[in-house]
This record gives structure tokens, C-alpha cells and sequence, in this order.
């Protein structure tokens, strides 16, 4: 190979996809091709050009997906056919992975390579459960130890002896199914049975647990505690601080499980808000937003925008598209300058004011009646021309309203609002096994297609296994129809208004 590309190796960070680092992240940008494990949160790919090829190599359990050999070939083939490799591991790559034996691999062959740090499961996972791993008045060391050397190796590299007592907090990587044999190993060359220890299962995610015991009876309540890998286990009187100094257990949504069915392009706001608070979401988007089939119409629209008297936008997706017809055809903001605008609520107002439109009307309760009562209250709609860029399946109510008081109306499709694509079988199963709390609803579209593709008599046998809130009061009425339990509905009919309503369902103050 006389020309390669080159390949970064990043560092996803322990867990939480907000931890990783902005020139990681920038790498992820910028990939043609990502090949990431099973510990680098896939949450990380939504930063990722949207025709950037990823490849799944992950290990779970010791099944492979690759074995090394053939991940090493694989980047250095991929370096040989894009510009741009990013190789995506958990925490940092060079702290018990494999990642300086990959990058060796492609520097005796040619390849340009770079080391993207990423901040490493042990800080992460005591971070996140309120462990300092040095603290002046319990310890001055610490050590990384590994739980799994390579089994290929004759001898231990560790030497037990010193290891035990020389550092004060010692942090053991993969070490869950071993732990018995550690445990003795530390005892047994002289660490006391009595220091503290934790296991901190999925550090740093929303399903964090924290196991806490000594060693004398840590093994025991691994056992009865069931914990599984990924894990650290963390041994040093440090441990003693957690109760003091636990944060992230205490946000106001820990434990719970919400799923959110907007849009793909779309759940990001509402993900990020309840992962704020703690919360485990799982992006379900029940509804996805496509061009409709003919711009025919709306491009006629936006021709004689200065013919209307008020053009109307009861979503952000109608903004969008509507601005970008209307720059299709040679127009801008200017456009408006004789057209009174009206906004169905805050974020359309918001991305109206984006594009350099300020609304001339925005009704204090988000919903077409409103906005129908506010815009007789300016003017009388009779023999007025009204331009509505909407989807496909938008409620008749508002043009309906506006025509019964003598007002031409013109709707144009936008957008169309078609089912979205998601794991039907798998939500269907994380329900049944109570491992759903909530389900979020923006829309009625959400609710319909939700109760269309996971099926009536599903949601009738299951319930009392979530709950359901809801957005507003149209996007209820919906969920009633189609049998969804309506747990809450937001008070102020946004995606702030969704979270304070989730918040108050689950009884936080």
C-alpha cells in the first residue's frame, strides 16, 4: 500500500456520552469509516457524518464479534480505502485495552496514526459514585490493577506481595469474575479484611449500581447482589467518603427508564433534559419526518408569500422546510416584510427568529384553538388569505375554525409524518418486563403510530407497566383513543413543560 488514510485512535470515555473530549468528538465528526466496542456508547455515532460507515467489533463475555487479528486487518484496510478511520474504544484506549497493540500493528505498515486520550473508567466510575481516589486524610497512592491479564501469559505480572499494601486505593479493571481470587490474593499478602470496598457496575451511565462491603464479605455480596461486567472494583479506606460525597445517585430521575418516540433528528432536547436528571432514556422514534411528494404547491406558496395577509406555522419541521423552499426559489426573510407571521408556541417562534422572522403572534396556551382565538382578537379573519405550511396529517381544527369566519385558506404540505424506524420487538419486551417507567408523547403522530405499531392488544395487556405522559392536551386525547395509559400531561405544553410534568409524576418536589 503506497497511500494510506489515517486512523485516530479515541478514547470514548467511561460511560456517559457527555464525557467524552471535544477533540474526540471532533474526530468522530470528521470519520469516514468508526469501528467502535461494546463499551463506547453508541450514543457517540449520532455526532457522526451521516454517510460515515461504522462497524461494530465489540466483545461482551469473551464472544467476539472480531477477534483482534481480524480488527487490526480491518483498520488497516479501511485506511487503505478512506481518508478518515476513527477507532472508537471505551474509556481511554491505552489503559487495559488493546489499543497500543492496533496501533502498533499499523505503524510497522505505514499508516498515519493519532491517540485521542479519553478520561478513564476508574476516574469516571468514582466520580460518579462518590469515591475520591486520594484524599489527604485516608490516602496518597493509588494503582490500576488489572482483573484479567492475558491468559496466554505463563506467569502473573503482578507481584501480589507488594501490590496488596503498597498503594492505599487500588482500582481493578475486569475484574468481576475473578474476584474471589483477588480478594484472597490481597488478604492473603496482607491487606486487611476489614478496608472498604466498592463495585461500581455500568459506571458513570444512568443504570449505575454501586455494591459496597469489605473484603471480608464483598465476595458474598457480589453474589447476592448478582453483578455482572462492566465493573470496577475500587479497595481503600476512600471508600468511606461515598456516603458523604455520592451525587449522581441522588438526581431527581435516577433509577428510572423513559423512552422518548420523537424523531430521531428531533429526540435530542428531550433525551439530553432527562439524562440531565438522571434518568435512562431509550430513543424510540415512532415518527419520521420525509419531503413530501410533490414541492409543487408549496413552492407556489412561497412564490406569492406577499399575497397572504398571515402565514401561519404550527411546528418547527413547517419552518424548516418552508424557508428552505422558499430559498430554493430565490427568496429570504424579506419575503415577509408585508405578511403578518403567527407562531404556534416558543421553540417554532424560536426557529422563525433563527431565520431572521419575528412572529407578530404567539398564543399563551400552544394549541390551534388558541392561536385561532389570538388572530380573531388582532383582526377579523373574514375575506383575509391565511397560508398554513404544514404536514400532511396536521388537525383540521385551526384552518376549519378560520374558514367558518369567512377566511381563505391555504394549507400546503410541508412535510409528511410517516412511521418511524424502531425496535418494535425489543420496546415490546422491555415493557413486558417491567423495564420501561415512562413513555413520552410531543404529538399525537408519536401516540398513533406508537399504539399502530406495538398493537392494541399489547398496550391493553401491559398498561399498568408504564406510564405515559404526554406532552399537551391534544396529543392526550390521542393517547385515550388509542388505549395508552395517560399517566401526565405537561402543564405548559413544551418540551420543558414534558420534563416538569415527568418530574411531578414521579413525585419530585
Amino acid at each position: 500500500m503506497t497511500k494510506t488514510g489515517k486512523v485516530t485512535l479515541v478514547g470514548a470515555g467511561p460511560g456517559d456520552p457527555g464525557l467524552i473530549t471535544v477533540r474526540g468528538l471532533e474526530a468522530i465528526k470528521d470519520a469516514d469509516v468508526i469501528i467502535y466496542d461494546y463499551l463506547a456508547n453508541p450514543a457517540l455515532l449520532k455526532h457522526a457524518k451521516e454517510k460515515a460507515e461504522k462497524i461494530y467489533v465489540g466483545k461482551k463475555g469473551g464472544a467476539h464479534t472480531l477477534r483482534q487479528d481480524g480488527i487490526n486487518q480491518l483498520l488497516y484496510d479501511k485506511a487503505a480505502s478512506a481518508s478518515h478511520v476513527v477507532r472508537l474504544k471505551g474509556g481511554d484506549p491505552y489503559i487495559f485495552g488493546r489499543g497500543s497493540e492496533e496501533m502498533s500493528f499499523l505503524v510497522q505498515r505505514g499508516v498515519e496514526v493519532e491517540v485521542v486520550p479519553g478520561i478513564p473508567a476508574a476516574l469516571g466510575a468514582a466520580a460518579y459514585a462518590g469515591i475520591p481516589l486520594t484524599d489527604r486524610r485516608h490516602t496518597s497512592t493509588l494503582a490500576f490493577v488489572t482483573g484479567h491479564e492475558d491468559p496466554s501469559k505463563d506467569d502473573s505480572s503482578i507481584d501480589w506481595s507488594k501490590i496488596s499494601t503498597a498503594a492505599g486505593t487500588l482500582v481493578f479493571y475486569m475484574g468481576v469474575k475473578n474476584l474471589t481470587d483477588i480478594v484472597s490474593k490481597l488478604v492473603g499478602n496482607g491487606r486487611s479484611p476489614q478496608t472498604p470496598v466498592s463495585i461500581v457496575e455500568w459506571a458513570t451511565m444512568p443504570k449505575q449500581r454501586v455494591v459496597t462491603g469489605t473484603l471480608g464479605d464483598i465476595c458474598a455480596k457480589a453474589v447476592s447482589e448478582n453483578v455482572k461486567p462492566p465493573a470496577l472494583t475500587i479497595v481503600g479506606e476512600a471508600n468511606e467518603l461515598r456516603g458523604e460525597l455520592a451525587w449522581f445517585e441522588k438526581k431527581p430521575l435516577f433509577g428510572k427508564t423513559i423512552v422518548v418516540t420523537r424523531t430521531r433528528a428531533q429526540a435530542s432536547k428531550l433525551d439530553e433534559a432527562l439524562r440531565r436528571l438522571g434518568a435512562d432514556t431509550i430513543e424510540m422514534p415512532t415518527i419520521a419526518i420525509v419531503p413530501p411528494d410533490d414541492w409543487g404547491p408549496m413552492d407556489a406558496a412561497a412564490g406569492e408569500l406577499g399575497s397572504y395577509h398571515w402565514a401561519i406555522f404550527t411546528s418547527v419541521n413547517g419552518v424548516e422546510y418552508f424557508m428552505e423552499r422558499l430559498w430554493k426559489i430565490g427568496g429570504d426573510a424579506r419575503n415577509f416584510a408585508n405578511v403578518r407571521v403567527a407562531s404556534i408556541g416558543p421553540a417554532t417562534s424560536q426557529r422563525l427568529r433563527d431565520f431572521g422572522i419575528v412572529p407578530d403572534f404567539q398564543p399563551d396556551k400552544y394549541v390551534a384553538e388558541e392561536v385561532f382565538e389570538g388572530l380573531c382578537g388582532i383582526e377579523p379573519p373574514d375575506g383575509k388569505k391565511y397560508l398554513m405550511p404544514r404536514a400532511d396529517i396536521a388537525r383540521e381544527a385551526l384552518p376549519r375554525l378560520l374558514r367558518e369566519q369567512g377566511a381563505k385558506v391555504n394549507e400546503v404540505v410541508a412535510y409528511k409524518t410517516v412511521p418511524g424506524d424502531f425496535d418494535v420487538v425489543e420496546l415490546r419486551a422491555r415493557i413486558a418486563d417491567g423495564g420501561v417507567d415512562a413513555v413520552t408523547f410531543t404529538s399525537s403522530s408519536t401516540a398513533r403510530f406508537f399504539a399502530e405499531r406495538i398493537g392494541a392488544d399489547f398496550i391493553a395487556a401491559n398498561a399498568k407497566k408504564f406510564a405515559g405522559i404526554s406532552i399537551g392536551p391534544v396529543t392526550s386525547d390521542t393517547m385515550r383513543k388509542c388505549g395508552i395509559p395517560l399517566s401526565a400531561e405537561a402543564e405548559d405544553y413544551t418540551i420543558p413543560g414534558l420534563v416538569a410534568a415527568a418530574l411531578k409524576f414521579f413525585g419530585v418536589k
